[in-house]
């Protein structure tokens, strides 16, 4: 059985089908929910006309997927539709946006009768798989080989599966087809999704040609039995009458680049039926009152009439950009509605600018200590590879040599950069090149002395999805090394896919520790330095939002139980730090107040704040322009 039970109050059932029994019983008839807030039952949204069983909504982070999924959800129940609202993000806030804890249990939606939720968290599906893959043992294998097991099955490569198999579930699962009319998945971003969907083809050729299983899954692990449902989910992800994509993104030139090569990757392991939604697109009337305002208007519009052909052929949808937030169900009715008159009240605008300290100031006192590694965390879609690249330019232009990576797969610093500067270096972390070269070195070395059958084994066992996370940690540690003599500035991944690096990087300072038994020995592991402040400096990058601010403060508390202090935030794109006249701005400018003072207050030692440009931060001027934007 899997480890999804009902919410609170409801008995725990016996198996899946008591289970979604217990649920249908205790689920208030679709028809009983009305809610006239202007919600229109004919939105002329191609993405939301004719839609299967299976609905995806994938992107970048930050664009809004959540909201968009939620906002789904709700409309499909209001036309009488059982909905069931899975997230498969590390970093999944469906719970914050209902105001309601869900978890990884099939939950009721309080304030929707006829939507239910489930969050699948990666660490306690992996707990839950390291149980069912060790538990059986626990006492009939002597201690040390149990305890073996248990450590080859600490790291991130197994949360990831643990994650998988869950999500492989919800695809496979007959009951759920017929006890829910759709399955919508808030999916992680960009670059986790596409490893999740191709996780079913890797895995099931793997299994193909490792029936016994694989070695990093444990000797116990019997994928096998897996075979068919892995088959079966890569069957109903291809198959356009169960499945739709709907790819989300912003109206921004990179945004757009960037969904257009997720369209073509997940095109290519045969999702074909596709839609494209644009999200908060500022109104044309909005563009009247300002610079600030026109700058964004002009530079959206330019970006959505020069988008990749690739996506011009998709069917389009535009959402307007909101003058409230969405979170909560009143909110979430007005996102398809361009009706306005019962939606959440806006606060006032600010008297004044915000002033708090510029990303300017963060840089000289990080310039000051020499060398290190600074490290840029966040939800995706915060301006991570943006603000990286800007302290990067400004210590490389005081003479200091500076190394500029990301191990972000959906990144691209070249483009951000849009250059070449003295004294700075640029490099990715590439999975696809990375394993290739773990997998060689390790042909190389362990392979020389073995017969034809031993490398045969080997090479079986170097196909396994798992050797990147090998490989990546390896260029991780090799980039950290280098902090001991310049600066290296990190683009970090995504929160959930950063939390899965730094978990192997732990499990890498267990393994050192248990093995070195001489307390003479001086060693220094890769997650000792990211605790050190003096060789490490993190920067939690946040937008002055709810959601982001929530998530930021989470990933800060993750971090100090790995036992890594966060030295600073940046609160990114600050409307309430730039002028404008702009009434929509303005009151989106007026929420922003209570998120920063949040910040300032309760959770950074040290704060700086980018006001929203007029400009796109792209080039090394712009750049620039971002560190002490008054001149």
């Amino acid at each position: 059985m899997r480890n999804w039970s009902a919410g609170p109050g409801w008995r725990r059932c016996p198996s899946w089908k008591a289970l979604l029994a217990a649920v249908a019983v205790a689920a208030a008839p679709a028809e009983r929910f009305i809610i006239g807030v202007g919600f229109n039952e004919d939105f002329g949204m191609l993405f939301l006309q004719n839609p299967p069983t299976f609905l995806f909504f994938t992107g970048k982070g930050g664009v809004g997927k959540t909201s968009l999924s939620c906002a789904t959800a709700i409309h499909l129940v209001r036309l009488g539709k059982k909905i069931l609202l899975v997230s498969t993000d590390p970093a999944s806030n469906v719970g914050q946006v209902f105001s309601q804890a869900i978890g990884n249990k099939i939950t009721a939606i309080s304030a929707v009768p006829g939507l239910f939720a489930l969050e699948i968290d990666p660490q306690q599906a992996a707990q839950a798989y390291r149980e069912r893959i060790v538990g059986p043992v626990r006492g009939a294998l002597p201690d040390a080989v149990v305890k073996g097991i248990e450590e080859q099955l600490s790291g991130a490569c197994t949360t990831e599966i643990a994650a998988f198999d869950e999500f492989t579930a919800l695809l496979t699962d007959a009951t759920l087809t017929v006890d829910y009319d759709h399955i919508i998945f808030d999916t992680a971003p960009t670059g986790h999704t596409i490893r999740l969907l191709q996780l079913s083809g890797a895995w099931s050729g793997f299994i193909e040609k490792n029936p016994e299983g694989a070695s990093c899954l444990g000797p116990l692990a019997g994928l096998e039995k897996q075979r068919q449902r892995y088959a079966e989910a890569v069957k109903a992800l291809s198959d356009p009458a169960r499945t739709r994509l709907i790819l989300v993104a912003r109206a921004q030139k990179t945004t757009l680049d960037e969904v257009a090569r997720t369209h073509q990757e997940l095109a290519a392991i045969g999702l074909t039926r596709q839609n494209l939604v644009i999200n908060g697109v500022l109104p044309a009337e909005e563009a009247v009152h300002d610079a600030l305002a026109a700058a964004i208007r002009q530079r959206e519009q330019a970006a959505i009439a020069s988008m990749p052909t690739a996506l011009r052929d998709l069917p389009v949808d535009q959402l307007p950009l909101k003058a409230f937030n969405m979170v909560g169900v009143a909110a979430l009715c007005h996102l398809f509605s361009d009706q306005d008159e019962s939606a959440p009240a806006a606060s006032a605008a600010p008297t004044e600018r915000i002033e708090l300290p510029q990303l300017s100031t963060l840089v000289e006192a990080i310039a000051g200590t020499g060398h290190g590694l600074i490290m840029m965390m966040g939800k995706g879609g915060v301006g991570k590879t943006t603000l990286a690249a800007a302290v990067a330019v400004a210590l490389a232009e005081r003479g200091l040599p500076v190394h500029l990576t990301t191990s972000d797969p959906a990144a691209h610093l070249s483009d951000t950069l849009a250059g070449s500067l003295g004294n700075l270096e640029v490099s990715r972390i590439d999975p696809e090149l990375e394993t290739e070269r773990y997998r060689q070195q390790v042909l190389d070395t362990k392979g020389q002395d073995l017969d034809a059958e031993g490398c045969a084994m080997l090479e079986e066992d170097l196909r396994s999805p798992c050797t990147e996370e090998i490989a990546v940690f390896q260029a991780f540690s090799r980039v950290i090394r280098e902090a001991g003599k310049q600066f290296v500035v990190m683009d970090t991944a995504p929160t959930g896919h950063t939390l899965l690096l730094l978990d192997a990087t732990g499990a890498y300072h267990r393994e050192v520790t248990r093995h070195l038994v001489d307390p003479q020995v001086h060693y220094t592991t890769p997650m000792m330095q990211l605790q050190d402040p003096e060789r490490t400096q993190v920067l939690i990058v946040t937008l002055p939002e709810p959601t982001p601010v929530l998530e930021a403060a989470q990933l800060q508390e993750d971090l100090r139980r790995a036992g890594i202090e966060p030295w600073a935030w940046v609160i990114n794109n600050s409307l309430a730090a730039a002028p404008t006249a702009s009434p929509l701005l303005k009151q989106r400018a007026a929420l922003e107040v209570a998120q920063i003072e949040a910040v300032r207050t309760r959770y950074a030692k040290r704060v700086a704040l980018v006001p929203m440009q007029t400009e796109e931060p792209v080039g090394i001027d712009h750049l620039r322009a971002l560190l002490n934007p008054a001149s």
